[in-house]
């Protein structure tokens, strides 16, 4: 079993790692579908993000992609809004109203980007990165508030959400918004997650064991970022929030089974993609001319 665990963290952490996004929006609709309770599955997945924001964080520090007064902007608004977020999703479970509120709420954002990146033209303008006196308090304390306030709420790094609001609303390239983000979303998700685990009881051996798998497959879909064009990227993932949507709206009509075996069905191609292309990479590497 603990092997499953190892393998469920490593392929979401390839598809978190290729995207440059954190895994609990996979992960949590994911644990949902086995049957764990969603405030067990949003804690996990929050424990789960704190491994791959580490992760990525000294990954990004390396290639100097963040902005630290941003960054420690959003996460102290985050943190805040995982408190106000909490009781929220407490009193949702108290009523018995988490497992229809929290799932119509993937559907509804999940739905919403599924749509963007689907409809996305492939020739887009990139964002200009902005002087660093163009640093906007109100409009970071607002990315932040937001973020946190959904991680806690759907057990998702925040990632998601903070990125193309910092792309689209601070101006930031977007390499720098996902390297400032995950600073943000460390501190996020670990104030979630402290929160949840004093107040319910997690599986730790499991949760563990998911993160060893993250960490190598974060790594490794990094590193498959540079096989593909930008189109393709984001074609990809937002399949990967159609065939969720289409997996927890199943759920919702007790279907879950079939729910789980859509949105595996959808990684497990991915991942053939991703292994035919790479050994397709490596059979030219290696028959080029030296």
């Amino acid at each position: 079993m603990d092997l499953l665990y190892i393998f469920l963290g490593l392929a979401v952490g390839i598809i978190s790692g290729f995207f440059g996004l954190g895994g609990g929006f996979i992960l949590t609709p994911v644990l949902i579908l086995f049957g764990y309770e969603p405030v067990t599955a949003i804690a996990t997945s929050l424990m789960y993000s704190i491994g791959t924001s580490v992760s990525g964080v000294f990954a990004h520090l390396r290639m100097k992609n963040i902005y630290w007064k941003t960054a420690i902007t959003l996460g102290l608004s985050g943190v805040l809004a995982t408190q106000a977020a909490h009781p929220v999703v407490m009193w949702l479970s108290e009523k018995d109203w988490d497992k229809i509120v929290i799932p119509a709420l993937y559907i509804i954002l999940m739905g919403y980007f599924a749509v963007q990146l689907l409809r996305k033209k492939k020739n887009t303008t990139t964002a200009e990165t902005p002087a660093e006196n163009a640093f906007s308090m109100t409009k970071a304390l607002m990315i932040g508030f937001t973020g946190g306030f959904l991680s806690t709420t759907l057990g998702v790094g925040g990632g998601f959400v903070m990125v193309p609001l910092m792309i689209s609303v601070l101006k930031l390239e977007p390499r720098k918004a996902v390297g400032t983000s995950l600073v943000s979303v460390f501190a996020i998700v670990s104030a979630g997650f402290l929160t949840y685990a004093q107040s319910i009881t997690l599986n730790y051996h499991f949760g563990i064991f998911l993160i060893i798998g993250a960490l190598i497959g974060a790594q490794l879909g990094a590193r498959l970022t540079s096989l593909y064009q930008n189109h393709q990227m984001e074609t990809y993932l937002g399949g990967i929030y159609a065939a969720t949507i289409v997996s927890v709206f199943l759920q919702l009509l007790h279907f879950g089974h079939i729910g789980l075996g859509v949105v595996s069905v959808y990684i497990i191609i991915l991942l053939l993609v991703f292994l035919k292309d790479s050994a397709r990479y490596w059979r030219k590497k290696a028959s080029a001319p030296s």
